[in-house]
């Protein structure tokens, strides 16, 4: 199936996302922090801090979501719960990033965020929950529509119209 090289592929983007976030907040923050200028009026080291402090809390739900995509992959059962709520957010922070990346970054990075974006999406889809066949309803056991036994799935037939005497 490639519902497990989904879930790997998914959890190695995300924990790469989570480094890559981090480690480019962190940086912003240095330069703003080294430059020693002010944007309205604003501190310098305030802002270099909140830069870095927004990095570490974005790396670590990035991180938090590749871990849930990591069980998923090891245990092969959809995420439930928190866990699929944290990729839907995933899903959809990757979505209004996409849309920032174009209008600032250009094509290039869009295309990757909407890859990830795809990924995610994949992932929760090929998960999907669906209920599943009792173990007795094969042909034969009486269950089923095919054997008109009154089974779950079989068609409803009208009485028979009254016939005058």
């Amino acid at each position: 199936m490639v519902r497990r090289p989904v879930a790997w592929a998914v959890a190695l983007v995300l924990f790469a996302e989570a480094l890559g976030v981090a480690a480019l907040n962190w940086f912003l923050g240095v330069v703003v922090d080294r430059q020693d200028m002010s944007l309205a009026g604003l501190d310098p080291h305030v802002m270099a801090v909140s830069s870095k402090t927004g990095g570490i809390v974005f790396g670590l739900y990035f991180a938090l979501c590749g871990l849930v995509a990591l069980l998923v992959a090891v245990r092969d059962r959809a995420p439930a719960g928190l866990g699929r709520v944290l990729l839907i957010s995933a899903a959809v922070v990757h979505g209004l990033l996409g849309a920032v990346a174009w209008g600032l970054v250009g094509p290039t990075a869009f295309l990757v965020v909407v890859a990830a974006l795809g990924l995610v999406v994949l992932l929760l889809m090929t998960y999907d929950h669906r209920p599943e066949e009792p173990a007795g309803a094969g042909p034969g056991t009486g269950t089923g529509p095919e054997d008109g036994a009154g089974g779950a799935g079989s068609p409803v037939t009208p009485p028979a119209a009254p016939t005058a005497p």
